[in-house]
């Protein structure tokens, strides 16, 4: 699993980084809460691990802005790690978002549980789909599926990529710009065509209907027919 970890303290982050890397997670650590934003924005993550005291941004703007982005980036469980014990503080933080809720000085073992508590509840009670009721993505699987056949279909990267904005968002009109920043990774050159290319390829797997271009401003999905 790919854990952001946004600790300003060294000597935690080493802690928490060099455990979780031992039980095979893929750990990245910024000590800035602007760097969290960024990387939050760019990556896709299985758990965010924040603490709430950090320079630039504080944590708690940091989990605001996660909690307000488009699906499915919003849905990350997220466990403060912070010195702040007061109960305010703990009430303000679940309030905001956070799955969970530790007071430095913690054990890594107590960590780790919380974590797979979080992650057990979170299992239980999301619906790993994105859907406007014509389209279903499926998002573990990187399926979709048309109404009138539930048969899953297989998706490329980059296509379940594009098919996952537009239906984060449906109705709403994404521009090429837009689409190119979801399909590529950072550093990636966009193809001039790439985007056009896709929507082909989606309409010719899903039916010629279900993206559909809005000249000169981009595409979209239809709203909820659900």
């Amino acid at each position: 699993m790919r854990i952001l970890l946004v600790e300003d303290d060294p000597l935690i982050a080493e802690a928490v980084k060099a455990s979780l890397s031992d039980e095979t997670h893929a750990v990245e650590h910024v000590a800035d809460g602007r760097d969290a934003l960024m990387m939050l924005s760019v990556q896709e993550y299985g758990f965010v691990l924040l603490d709430l005291g950090l320079p630039g941004v504080d944590g708690m703007t940091v989990l605001r802005t996660l909690r307000q982005a488009p699906a499915p980036k919003n849905a990350v469980p997220v466990i403060i790690l912070t010195a702040r014990d007061a109960l305010q503080a703990r009430l303000d933080g679940l309030d905001a978002g956070a799955d969970d809720y530790l007071v430095k000085p913690f054990h890594i073992s107590e960590l780790i549980a919380r974590m797979r508590a979080v992650l057990r509840r979170k299992n239980q009670a999301v619906d790993n789909t994105l859907t406007n009721g014509t389209i279903t993505l499926d998002i573990q699987d990187k399926t979709a599926a048309v109404k009138d056949n539930p048969k899953p279909i297989a998706l490329s990267r980059r296509e379940y990529a594009l098919l996952a904005a537009l239906l984060a968002r449906p109705g709403a009109i994404l521009s090429k710009r837009s689409l190119e920043e979801r399909i590529y990774e950072p550093g990636e050159e966009p193809e001039s065509n790439a985007v056009e290319y896709l929507i082909h390829s989606l309409r010719k797997k899903l039916g010629p209907q279900v993206i559909k271009n809005v000249r000169g401003l981009g595409w979209m999905v239809d709203k909820s027919s659900h």
